[in-house]
């Protein structure tokens, strides 16, 4: 007999589970449409040519690709005809080389990818739509991703994001902006947060500094895994991509700044006076962190933190990363400016920044501090017993007039014994039964059963019933 599994890095979620998760899509989304943005929604997967190569080497080796239909085998028999009676050794591993490498036999076996995050679709989204648009044009979206990742504890193969970007604009302002939709939404969510911020071109001076400037892309992708791995890994990691021990040093010098965040920008102006690029990025961090401090009563929530890379490839100004104070130690949140991503797409001097929310990470972090309001969201407030078909038909026109008043209500389908009804109301957390037996059809009158009080009461007809319904405190929104 086949027992039914789930493939490993998802998760079927209960009514209470999807009752939270949709307490924080409505408080994100409320916020992100308070902030001025609009919804847009991308297929669940694309291209592969349009994510390919937008992530790194490393980001590119988890999105999951989707098998071609029909018979690939079948289609390529006459090719695979010509390896077999091959006697030259060395012709046989030039056609394999030449024929079935793996990006040579890619293209026939999936040309599409489910997609691995939400910005670079929006790119695409972007570039295809751009005559219908209005720049700056500020969206957010809210949908799941996949990623062919190693599940462990807060990370999943699919999972939600949450994003808000503005693309069309290099003004700073909307940096500042977006930190302050972080700080709100996580204020809201009474989630203690920090906001981890720093700047490529930061990272890009320090690089010129520490002379491994022909290592920037290894540089940044194993400074990325900082917080994750220590840094006695992360250098291990750059030696066996060619930097120096010499350079390491250098480098570790300047990553490893203490201080306030005024403290941080006074160290790193004298560090980087030699690079060009390294003093725009600080520019640009100084001119964000002190508007910020302008405009917040929490200027402790924003630390300047030089070990923050975000490793992504198209990431090349400002990145964010936030982490909880308390509950998970991954992070619930990260971004950044990206000024050449739709260049790709060959829409040209279109610069852009935004912010994602990991849904499912907020989760396990709220629910770790027990931080959900309680509520019972998912359970009818009134259960109607079920005494036969006759007094069934009778009770719905109770249950129609709750429901005509936004009061959620229910009849038990079938008419089992009475006590069994009861025990449905009590597991369900249903507050109220409701009786409409013989008696009351011929009296129009209905009972009512307070199941937390004990009490119950009988009322002559239905605008008395929702009148009293309207006094007690269990019913809500009514």
């Amino acid at each position: 007999m086949y027992k039914p599994t789930i493939p490993k890095g998802t998760r079927d979620f209960s009514p209470e589970e999807v009752t939270r998760r949709n307490y924080l899509i409505q408080t994100i989304r409320k916020n992100f449409e308070l902030f001025g943005f609009y919804p847009i929604e991308t297929p669940a997967f694309e291209m592969l040519s349009t994510l390919s190569e937008k992530y790194g080497e490393e980001g590119d080796r988890l999105i999951f690709k989707i098998l071609n239909s029909g018979d690939f085998l079948k289609a390529q028999t006459s090719r695979f005809h010509k390896l077999i009676g091959m006697d030259d050794e060395v012709t046989a591993k030039t056609f394999i080389e030449e024929h079935l490498s793996s990006k040579a036999i890619l293209p026939s076996l999936s040309e599409k990818a489910l997609r691995y995050d939400l910005t670079v679709p929006f790119a695409r989204y972007v570039v295809m739509h751009q005559n219908e648009i209005h720049f700056p044009f500020k969206r957010y979206q809210i949908q799941p991703v996949w990623r062919a990742d190693r599940p462990q504890k807060g990370r999943f193969r699919e999972f939600y994001q949450c994003d808000a970007d503005v693309i069309g604009s290099k003004s700073l302002w909307q940096e500042v902006e977006l930190i302050q939709l972080y700080d709100k939404i996580f204020t809201e969510l009474r989630l203690p947060v920090t906001i981890h911020i720093n700047h490529r071109e930061v990272l890009a001076g320090l690089a010129e500094v520490a002379g491994i400037q022909d290592h920037w892309t290894d540089f940044t992708v194993a400074l990325d895994k900082w917080e994750k791995i220590g840094p006695e890994k992360v250098k291990e990691e750059m030696y066996q991509k060619g930097i120096t021990v010499s350079a390491w040093e250098k480098a570790m010098l300047l990553l490893m700044l203490e201080g306030s965040f005024e403290e941080k920008l006074d160290q790193l102006g004298t560090l980087l006076s030699s690079s060009e690029r390294g003093i725009k990025g600080l520019e640009n961090l100084t001119f964000i962190y002190r508007n910020w401090q302008a405009l917040s009563s929490s200027c402790e929530r924003l630390q300047l933190n030089i070990t923050l890379a975000r490793g992504l490839n198209y990431y090349t100004g400002t990145i964010f990363e936030v982490l909880p104070q308390r509950g998970i130690s991954n992070s619930v949140g990260g971004g950044g400016r990206y000024d050449n991503l739709t260049e790709i797409f060959s829409l040209k001097n279109i610069s852009g920044v935004g912010i994602s929310f990991g849904l499912d990470r907020i989760y396990l972090a709220i629910e770790a501090l027990a931080l959900f309001p309680e509520g019972r969201a998912t359970a009818p407030q009134v259960l109607f017993i079920n005494f036969g078909d006759q007094e069934a038909l009778h009770a719905y026109k109770f249950l129609n007039a709750l429901r005509a008043q936004s009061v959620s209500a229910e009849l038990y389908p079938e008419a089992i014994k009475v006590k069994k009804q009861f025990q449905y109301a009590d597991k369900r957390n249903i507050p109220f039964v409701a009786s409409v037996g013989k008696n009351e059809i011929k009296t129009n009158k209905v009972k009512i059963k307070d199941l937390k009080m004990g009490s119950e009461n009988e009322y002559d007809n239905i605008e008395a019933f929702i009148a009293q319904l309207r006094d007690l405190k269990n019913i809500k929104d009514v």
